[in-house]
């Protein structure tokens, strides 16, 4: 299997697409850790992972201390996946400064401390993987998507200059940009569209386990389009 026996950690592991995350990358081979700002669930959970709720991960001591126990009782870690993420549509003017905050904090700065923590286990293993969600959207903002657009432009930089930062320490950063994620809160905010025309969270979550995989070892800073249709 593509994954065998890699200590794999899924941030915003509860949500959809992080749950599609966790699926692949256990059918892949991993064992996989799915971290969430959310409580744990108590049903429904993947068979084989483990689910640690209740993190904040955009405190920094908070995601060090987190990602230590983890690797402490994984034995090890070999990749992370950075799903953690939330949307908001809000213009400018009619807006608020908040919402540029908020989506930071939860895009980017989760994004940032969640690597930080997890980059001396890396290290430590001689090497591994990290791989970021994006958006497609980051490339030019319509209205109302300022402060989204802006917040997965600065994941698309922490890729970019991690790898750089990386790349002679075996540890590959890459991030994929999907368009319109087929998932329930989207579906009901857009209930007329062509859903067959949208990514699958599985489709998304196959990509995320490649750039996992051994066989990806020669990609770093790459923003990977997953688009669909759309």
């Amino acid at each position: 299997m593509k994954l065998q026996d890699q200590h794999v950690v899924v941030t915003g592991g509860f949500g959809t697409l992080g749950m599609a995350v966790v699926q692949a990358a256990l059918a892949a081979g991993a064992r996989v850790t799915a971290v969430d700002r959310a409580r744990a669930p108590a049903a429904d959970a993947p068979a084989g992972a483990q689910l640690v709720g209740d993190v904040d991960l955009a405190d920094a001591a908070t995601a060090a201390a987190t990602f230590d126990r983890i690797a402490a009782a994984g034995g090890g870690l070999d990749a992370l996946v950075n799903v953690a993420g939330t949307f908001r549509w809000e213009t400018v003017e009619g807006g608020s400064l908040d919402t540029w905050d908020l989506l930071y904090r939860v895009n980017l700065r989760t994004a940032v401390a969640a690597s930080k923590a997890a980059l001396p286990h890396l290290i430590t293993r001689g090497g591994g993987s990290i791989v970021n969600v994006g958006a497609g959207a980051a490339a030019k903002a319509g209205a109302g998507m300022g402060a989204y657009a802006a917040s997965k432009s600065g994941v698309a930089r922490l890729t970019e200059a991690l790898a750089e930062e990386l790349k002679d320490r075996a540890i590959t950063v890459n991030a994929v940009l999907p368009s319109i994620i087929d998932t329930p809160p989207n579906r009901a905010d857009m209930p007329k569209a062509d859903f067959d025309r949208w990514v699958k969270p599985a489709q998304l979550a196959d990509v995320i386990v490649f750039l996992l995989s051994a066989q990806a070892r020669a990609i770093t800073g790459a923003l990977i389009p997953v688009s669909g249709r759309v």
